[in-house]
């Protein structure tokens, strides 16, 4: 079952090796960095929201962590299920503290997404999770965890693959650059090379496209559209000063992501940020006589003011790359490019 049926069922250079490390953002909180991924750590495999259908599925997941080179150590409750969610919020929620408490744990990946992060938030204790800086992974549902450790903790987390699937080539080697070598002056999401060019053979699927051209910086900010949303006039509602806002979603019809935008567009959201960069849209629900995915998203962003541009390898797509969640990053419209100022580990 996908997310939105779930829903509708409800009614800077690395610095010193060290546990974490400090800089202020443009709120003045102390920016917190976890330690960098090497080969032999340990990594706590949790998952927040929805649950895979079979056990053998968690054997998998465990599977494809320890061909990363991890050892992995399996939440207290990953077995779980309570109907479409990984268990009950307590039991998720207590997961998830138990890990980032763990001296063991290394880093935290997510089993898969679905539907259920957000109604952990009042749960978790967020004092323990800046206690206790480590790297979380993951993307879609997640995007409610990363919003909210952000905005309480000033911790970086990672918009990235679950481990509940096979990482691809690509998403390896974006995994290997961004959580493992962690080098500033890093593209983030550019599209992998078209590998079948030739005469009359040019890329189609994973093309760039500028809406607005300028250059800005900003500490990065987002995940998938509906979930930001879903936090608006929430006690988790992010901060959109000066961030570059990266967003992305899937089965959503362009009214749909239409009126998204626009919601955040009335709440002054967009109005605060420094640059947009959207990623992929996938599965859209189309109908005749609507407009298109382009139009939605070019017409919504018009008249902001700031960089905005389309296309980058973040979303429900096989080949993903990991954004730093709360990294600064600097948005070049005129190249299309999304580079790491800092990369948000130490």
């Amino acid at each position: 079952m996908d997310r939105r049926s779930l829903i509708k069922t409800m009614a800077a250079l690395p610095l010193a090796v060290g546990v974490s490390a400090s800089v202020g953002d443009e709120a003045g909180r102390p920016l917190l960095r976890p330690k960098r991924l090497r080969k032999g750590m340990t990594v706590g495999l949790v998952s927040p929201a929805s649950n895979v259908a079979e056990d053998e599925d968690i054997a998998f997941a465990m599977d494809v962590v320890r061909s990363l080179g991890f050892q992995v150590k399996p939440a207290q409750h990953l077995y779980q299920r309570t109907q479409y969610l990984a268990g009950t919020d307590r039991q998720r929620a207590d997961d998830l503290n138990a890990m980032f408490a763990d001296k063991a744990v290394d880093a935290i990946f997510c089993l898969r997404g679905g539907y259920g992060s957000s109604r952990l938030l009042p749960l978790l204790d967020y004092d323990l999770i800046a206690a206790n800086p480590k790297v979380l992974m993951g993307y879609s549902d997640i995007t409610a965890l990363h919003c909210a450790i952000s905005q309480r903790t000033g911790l970086v987390t990672f918009h990235g693959p679950i481990v509940g699937d096979n990482f691809t080539e690509y998403s390896y080697e974006q995994f290997r650059q961004t959580l493992m070598q962690a080098r500033a002056r890093q593209l983030l999401a550019v599209p992998p090379p078209f590998e079948d060019a030739g005469p009359g053979r040019v890329e189609k699927e994973n093309r760039l496209t500028v809406f607005n051209p300028g250059v800005a910086e900003g500490p990065l900010l987002g995940g998938n559209l509906s979930l930001v949303c879903h936090l608006m006039g929430t006690p988790w509602e992010p901060d959109f000063s000066g961030r570059i806002l990266f967003l992305e979603d899937v089965h959503e019809a362009p009214y749909r992501v239409d009126r998204m935008l626009t919601q955040l567009r009335l709440a002054g959201a967009l109005d605060k940020v420094a640059g947009i960069a959207f990623g992929k849209f996938t599965e859209a629900e189309t109908r005749n006589n609507t407009f298109s995915m382009e139009q939605v998203l070019r017409e919504r962003t018009a008249g902001l003011g700031v960089p905005v541009i389309r296309g980058l390898m973040i979303g429900h797509v096989e080949d993903q790359a990991v954004v730093p969640v709360g990294a600064r990053a600097r948005l070049d419209a005129g190249s299309a490019t999304l580079t790491l100022i800092d990369p948000g580990l130490v």
